[in-house]
């Protein structure tokens, strides 16, 4: 049997500000926006280099959600990952070095959906 993990619904509050939020600074592609009707809107924007994306909609249950927290994006170098984000404007911790060559920096959206900024050894 395979698995494949393809998209996690993101509690929004406002659509245009996580589109900038991930978009401009995050650095994700917008990859639908679409209004299907009934006042619904859907965002599907993914990390690049990403098999898996995130959903962003008004009208869907995940909208009014609680924030999810701890989605792990995994980077070759968390330094590296850490500055660029931070050029563009976003809140990233500094890096926490767990052992055996696994690190970690975090930042949340401006909804409190977190993430994790993770390199692995080798």
């Amino acid at each position: 049997m395979h698995m494949r993990l393809e998209l996690i619904p993101l509690p929004s509050s406002d659509i245009d500000r996580s589109i900038a939020f991930y978009v401009d600074r995050v650095g994700f592609l917008l990859d639908h926006d679409v209004q299907p009707g009934n006042g619904m809107r859907i965002l599907q924007l993914t990390p690049p280099g990403s098999a898996c994306s995130i959903v962003i909609g008004v009208g869907m249950g995940a909208a009014g959600g609680p924030p999810v927290h701890g989605i792990h994006l995994v980077v070759d170098d968390v330094d590296a990952a850490r500055a660029e984000l931070g050029g563009r404007g976003v809140d990233v911790s500094d890096v926490s070095d767990m052992g055996g060559g696994v690190r970690y920096a975090y930042f949340s959206d401006p909804d409190g959906n977190s993430w994790a900024l993770q390199q692995l050894p080798g």
